[in-house]
């Protein structure tokens, strides 16, 4: 079962952030400085995709796509020797959504465990592969909405589902497939009246949704563009709302000491700017309890969509908002422990790696700093493009993926 409990990374990494969606890697020894002796491996990836890299065993696999969008793969590249193993052309749509120019035809990061990896291309479709024969079992194409500027939303597993997030201008819902088959086994809408004073385009979201447990029921916590939702992830049945938000929201929520943390889509003052807000929420209560569980709620000034989402550790949230502000904010009461400006946008979600905190820039830029705090940078390095996948990081290596390439950085 996927959740957020404190459960080892060290072996697998199998979704986006990790096997439980944290983003931290706890025992791991990445090599602080790279070069020619660190980089164990580098493989060119074909077309282009932003999905992150999951590893099971010896395998290591992403997506990729086309240009137009016209073809989507699923691609296996070997853990120790960087071959591949398998490419994959998973589907042809005969139609294809618009995207936004940031954004890939293959940018949801697939799901995996033994005998088995899921990949999600929209509204293109979900399939399920055999990782030992490389061949397809399934694939569902039955769900859609309006993205506008392309799918985004990572797939999750919970015990014998595969649970789907689809956000539009027109639609709204939250779709569950039983693994085996890829058939039909819950759907949730979610409430028209949050939505409702949105404008159209405003109305649509990018998140992957995260299990929590509270009090030993499991929770599927699911932001959007209005309003964050928690599900039963058994049945879809709603067990509380926030309402709060608006367009285009893409950071995945996170959580420590039973508390629960996301940023809203950007929103309009009445004097026109834009600003975000990031929300401190006790997930423990019924209905809507957005008057009653709000334990704190930061503004952020002019700031636009948030695109990655924070790490969090020890009490310290470490983020970078859209206004290029890297910041530290305490997980307590909201406030900011520190703020440095930087100069290129960070896209890729930070990972927390044996006390540090490693950001990956769309630039290339990689920047470790010390965890607490203090601003304290550990080392620097640049990659041979932008990075806009989050890493896997287990086995003493990060499995890295640039705009070409996929590295594996490794230090005996």
């Amino acid at each position: 079962m996927i959740s957020n409990r404190s459960v080892s990374q060290s072996v697998n990494w199998t979704q986006f952030r990790g096997s439980n969606s944290s983003g931290l890697a706890e025992t791991e020894n990445i090599p602080l400085k790279w070069d020619d002796s660190t980089i164990k491996w580098k493989r060119a990836i074909h077309d282009r995709g932003h999905s992150s890299p999951v590893v099971y065993g010896n395998q290591i696999w992403v997506t990729t796509a086309s240009a137009d969008g016209k073809e989507l793969y699923a691609v296996c590249v070997d853990f120790k020797t960087g071959e591949i193993i398998f490419d994959i052309k998973v589907f042809t749509p005969a139609e294809v959504e618009e995207k936004h120019q940031l954004n890939t035809y293959a940018t949801p990061t697939p799901t995996i465990e033994k005998g088995f990896v899921y990949v999600h291309y929209g509204n293109a479709g979900t399939a399920c592969i055999n990782t030992a024969q490389g061949t397809i079992i399934w694939k569902n194409s039955d769900f859609k909405c309006k993205f506008v500027q392309g799918s985004a939303s990572s797939p999750i597993l919970y015990k014998n589902l595969v649970i789907l997030h689809y956000e539009g201008i027109d639609v709204q819902y939250l779709v569950a497939l039983d693994k085996s088959d890829g058939s039909f086994v819950w759907k949730s809408n979610r409430p028209e009246g949050p939505y409702k004073p949105l404008p159209e385009i405003g109305k649509k979201a990018y998140t992957t949704p995260l299990v929590i447990s509270v009090k030993g029921q499991d929770q599927l916590i699911s932001n959007g563009s209005a309003l964050c939702i928690a599900y039963d992830p058994e049945t879809g049945k709603e067990i509380w709302r926030v309402v709060d938000g608006a367009e285009s929201t893409i950071a995945m929520p996170i959580t420590e000491n039973g508390v629960v943390y996301w940023y809203t889509g950007f929103m309009v003052a009445g004097d026109g700017s834009n600003y975000t807000d990031f929300l401190a929420v006790n997930p423990d209560g019924k209905g809507d309890i957005t008057s009653t569980n709000i334990l704190w709620k930061k503004r952020d000034a002019l700031a636009h969509n948030q695109m990655l989402t924070p790490v969090i550790r020890d009490g310290l949230i470490y983020t970078v908002n859209s206004r290029n502000t890297m910041m530290c904010i305490d997980a307590k009461t909201g406030e900011e422990v520190w703020s440095k400006h930087v100069t290129s946008d960070y896209d890729a979600s930070p990972l927390y790696v044996n006390g540090n905190i490693w950001f990956f820039s769309a630039k290339g830029d990689i920047l470790v700093l010390k965890a607490g705090r203090k601003y304290e940078v550990v080392a620097q390095n640049k990659t041979d493009s932008g990075i806009f996948a989050t890493p896997a990081v287990l086995r003493n290596s990060m499995i890295l993926r640039s705009q070409n390439f996929l590295y594996r950085i490794w230090e005996e």
